[in-house]
């Protein structure tokens, strides 16, 4: 860690590297190319992070950044020693981690934790809110890194949408090292368990844990699909390989979606 850094002893603990930037232009872009440089420095589990990201990445090349001092970008280097066909899982593993520990922030501040969703598949809701996205990306070498973006310290006018929220809005306080710690421990005991399955999500018991706090199943949906195709219809669950099963309104065909911008509809699609 930097000289600057905060007190981050849990977390320091959980991770193989744990580096904290003043400021990042995005924690993702320097981890992969720091990391595909000099793969010696950046074993499996090393951790960059920082309160003040420039020019973040989400989904879809979507670009943020924060106010100093008003979130988290959190990201995590694995290598992972499973099969590529269960990489679909990753995303998910590293939502509902966030998921979990946003839930045991709340549990701690008073409120209630069932208020912390994932939307499918990488967006962590409290109260229908985003609060938190990720953003798994696969390098050389045959590793992967995953950001993730916390609103932790943000205010209400500096929230970027009406649909996010923050912790301190939520009126949830959490020292960098508590937060970052809930996660880490819930990511590295998700993979550990996924990896000992040989992959298997359902065998692991990550799929029932997605399936248990994912808001998007059950609801009607609009998936915008990378080729510009729209397809409306209702979740109905997810598939071995992580992928969300959306039935659609119009033909009643069950379609399996690996990537799309997933919108919860607030009223029933015809045919649904």
């Amino acid at each position: 860690m930097t000289a600057d850094a905060p007190a981050l002893p849990q977390s320091s603990a959980l991770a193989a590297r744990l580096v904290w930037r003043a400021e990042s232009e995005s924690t993702n872009t320097e981890l992969v190319r720091e990391a595909g440089a000099d793969p010696a420095q950046w074993p499996h589990f090393s951790v960059l992070l920082t309160d003040t990201q420039l020019s973040g990445r989400a989904r879809l090349d979507r670009t943020w950044a924060s106010a100093p001092g008003s979130g988290l970008a959190i990201s995590v280097l694995i290598r992972p020693q499973f099969p590529v066909e269960s990489y679909g899982w990753i995303a998910l593993l590293a939502g509902i981690a966030m998921t979990e520990a946003v839930a045991a922030v709340l549990a701690e501040s008073g409120l209630e934790p069932e208020r912390a969703a994932l939307k499918w598949p990488n967006d962590v809701l409290v109260d229908g809110k985003k609060i938190c996205g990720t953003l798994a990306e696969i390098t050389g070498e045959r590793a992967v890194v995953i950001g993730a973006g916390l609103n932790t310290e943000m205010s209400a006018e500096q929230l970027p949408v009406a649909h996010a929220t923050s912790l301190a809005v939520l009126g949830a306080r959490v020292t960098p090292d508590a937060i970052v710690s809930l996660y880490l421990s819930r990511f590295r005991e998700l993979y550990d368990g996924l990896v000992a399955a040989g992959g298997d999500a359902v065998a692991s018991g990550l799929a029932a844990r997605v399936t248990a706090r994912c808001d998007t199943l059950g609801r009607d949906v609009r998936v915008e699909m990378p080729a510009g195709r729209t397809l409306l219809g209702r979740a109905e669950g997810i598939d071995p390989g992580g992928r969300l099963i959306v039935r659609d309104a119009t033909s009643g065909e069950s379609t399996p979606i690996a990537a799309g911008d997933i919108t919860h509809l607030r009223f029933p699609t015809p045919g649904a």
